[in-house]
């Protein structure tokens, strides 16, 4: 691996993790409850809870990707979007924190592992590089809309505070 590569990579984790541009994004999840989740401002679009399904459905398709295999695209974007606003239950919300974690920490894993200027397999106009540089912006600007709706609901900062508070 090339110095260079090693450190875009650097920069890709922190992007991907969430630092310095905003609140690490493993902060600002785990202590929101499935009532929370499931809230709905007339302000905005969607639930926290769709937010993050919605997080977590591109992720996993770009790290589907990124891992050699060929995800199917959705009919069209709507199908990224769950139509229910809220989890089943605080069980099923906390397992969608945890696999939407997982995916950062496998992003993260390639970002500091991989050959990032390598095309795709299934996605030759794209390079490793790009689709994870895509997971953190894509990942960070859903989270700026979930930090909205927590300080409409009065429910920022996080435990630990948040920045900014």
């Amino acid at each position: 691996m090339t110095d260079a590569n090693q450190l875009f990579g650097q920069a890709l984790v922190k992007s991907l993790v969430g630092e310095r541009g905003h609140i690490p994004i493993a902060r600002a999840l785990p202590d929101i409850d499935a009532e929370l989740a499931g809230r709905v401002h007339e302000a905005m679009p969607y639930s926290i809870y769709q937010l993050l399904r919605h997080m977590h459905y591109w992720q996993q398709f770009m790290l589907e990707h990124l891992e050699g295999r060929k995800p199917q695209l959705p009919a069209n974007v709507m199908g990224s979007w769950p139509e229910e606003t809220s989890p089943q239950d605080e069980m099923s919300w906390q397992t969608d924190i945890k696999m939407f974690l997982e995916g950062v920490d496998r992003a993260v894993t390639i970002a500091e592992t991989a050959q990032l200027d390598e095309p795709l397999p299934h996605f030759p106009v794209e390079t490793r590089a790009g689709l994870l540089r895509n997971i953190a912006s894509h990942n960070s600007y859903h989270l700026g809309e979930i930090v909205l709706l927590r300080r409409f609901y009065g429910a920022w900062p996080p435990p630990g505070g948040g920045f900014p508070a």
